[in-house]
């Protein structure tokens, strides 16, 4: 079966592009071309948005009840279950992430994001009188927002557009999805499980496109609400449009999150917890808690056990079940990646494990081995910049009250953990850094709770009530008093 694609996801139909410009989706692990789509224009974005807006102005999908449009996502959800394997596979084909991870989160997660805001949905207050200050009731209503433009990354792209999509879709939105060129091969078996769900013409459309078409998208008068997920200077220029615009806005962005490591943690369970919330995804993850902080005291032990449990990482071909660091997505980000390597050596950091040179054994593919830094202090770049590849810094602290000040010493605030056998001494630890997620001797994303960073981490948050709540406008309806 061959990968190309000639169309665009357009007004519920497969429609022909406005140009003959190409994406070539080029696989990391063997450096060939794996696919041909067709590449979003400016015109080709206009008709999206053109379609997505006569279906919230005109069409059915917003004056359904929630009921009737939770109805059709339980359908989308079952067709979406029976086919995460295949979704696995094409994340993984286009970018590298190992099946190991693709399988058990690039595309389960997206399923069970469908599945938490069905539950939320089916709970939610879309409309509710309360009693007014005034001695009348008043109503107040939940709206749609209106035409959605959602624009995900390349590094979890089903993950972070069914944040999007799918609160969009249940609070009554239209929407627009611009997958990142890198991976626009998912969008497309998207598409297909949508249509065949039964969600209306133009309620949903998906063209991949690079950033000045992205940009084209953001400013467009037919939207809305922009919901990104992506690099924080990337955000900063979003948000700056849509505050000139007035437009809604939700920013999902970077971070340079700290796991700190207590002199009583069970070091071999702190190891494992770390070698996949630093290390996931190839450590393309924006919650990748990339700074390791360790007590003077225990400083070594840390620094040896965090070597013998990332040195042990297996280094491959994505596609085998076996890998646990994958390729980076393109030429650019290995390049990017070695490049802060080399940094962090000419910083006076102390090299341990890994290195700028390419893995043994792996004579093609983006690949960078798992590199580990000691004595690094944190205001180095390698500590304050996020470097999106699998390069950890192990920064040392006095006291739990320095590891917390080390911890917030960051322009992000997206996520951390604390390591500890004291889960009251974890719990101080968590209240006191600022992170928008965090977790006592572990790291997940319940879908049930709000997501989201503080500082330069974003703005507003996905998942949880909270997450449809942001796809949504609040109108208080006035109503006459009653004699009693």
């Amino acid at each position: 079966m061959t990968l190309d694609r000639s169309t665009l996801f357009i007004n519920g139909e497969w429609a022909a592009p406005a140009t003959d410009a190409l994406i070539e989706v080029v696989s990391p692990h063997s450096e060939e071309v794996v696919a041909r789509v067709p590449e979003g224009s400016v015109a080709d974005i206009d008709a999206a948005v053109a379609a997505a807006r006569e279906a919230f102005d005109h069409g059915p999908w917003p004056r359904m009840s929630p009921a009737e449009r939770i109805g059709v996502l339980e359908v989308f959800s079952g067709l979406y279950a029976a086919r995460m394997g295949e979704m696995a596979d094409l994340i993984t084909v286009s970018m590298g992430s190992p099946t190991s991870f693709a399988n058990l989160a690039q595309a389960p997660a997206p399923w069970m994001q469908i599945e938490a805001f069905l539950a939320i949905a089916r709970e939610f207050d879309w409309e509710a009188e309360r009693p007014g200050a005034l001695g009348a009731p008043v109503l107040v209503r939940r709206e749609p927002v209106g035409v959605v433009a959602a624009i995900p990354p390349w590094n979890v792209p089903q993950f972070t557009i069914m944040s999007k999509l799918v609160p969009a879709l249940l609070a009554g939105c239209t929407i627009v999805v611009k997958p990142a060129p890198e991976t626009p091969l998912d969008g497309y078996l998207l598409a297909e499980l949508l249509a065949e769900a039964g969600v209306p013409a133009g309620v949903v459309n998906i063209v991949a496109a690079g950033r000045e078409v992205g940009e084209h998208l953001v400013r467009h008068p037919g939207v809305d609400k922009v919901a990104f997920t992506g690099s924080t200077a990337a955000g900063r220029r979003i948000a700056s449009i849509c505050g000139e615009q007035l437009k809604r806005v939700s920013l999902e962005l970077g971070g340079k999150s700290a796991a700190i490591v207590l002199d009583d943690a069970d070091l071999d369970k702190a190891m494992e917890g770390l070698k996949f919330t630093a290390l996931m995804n190839s450590g393309q993850a924006c919650v990748a808690q990339t700074r390791i902080l360790a007590s003077r005291r225990n400083y070594d032990r840390v620094v040896e056990a965090l070597v013998e449990a990332v040195g042990g990482m297996q280094v491959g071909d994505p596609m085998d079940p076996a890998t646990e660091i994958g390729p980076m997505v393109a030429r650019r980000q290995q390049e990017r990646v070695t490049d802060y390597i080399r940094i962090g050596q000419d910083e006076g950091a102390r090299l341990v494990l890994g290195g700028d040179d390419r893995p043994v054994g792996l004579d093609h593919g983006w690949y960078v081995r798992p590199t580990v830094f000691a004595d690094v202090d944190n205001g180095m770049r390698i500590a304050q910049e996020e470097i999106f590849g699998p390069v950890l810094s192990v920064i040392g602290y006095e006291d739990v009250d320095d590891a917390v000040r080390i911890a917030n010493d960051s322009d992000y605030g997206l996520a951390g953990t604390v390591w500890t056998g004291d889960r009251e001494a974890g719990l101080d630890v968590a209240r006191r850094v600022r992170a928008g997620t965090y977790g006592v001797n572990t790291y997940t994303m319940d879908f049930a709770a709000p997501f989201g960073g503080f500082k330069a981490s974003g703005i507003g948050r996905e998942f949880g009530p909270e997450g449809l709540a942001q796809y949504t406008e609040l109108k208080s309806v006035y109503l006459e008093a009653t004699s009693s």
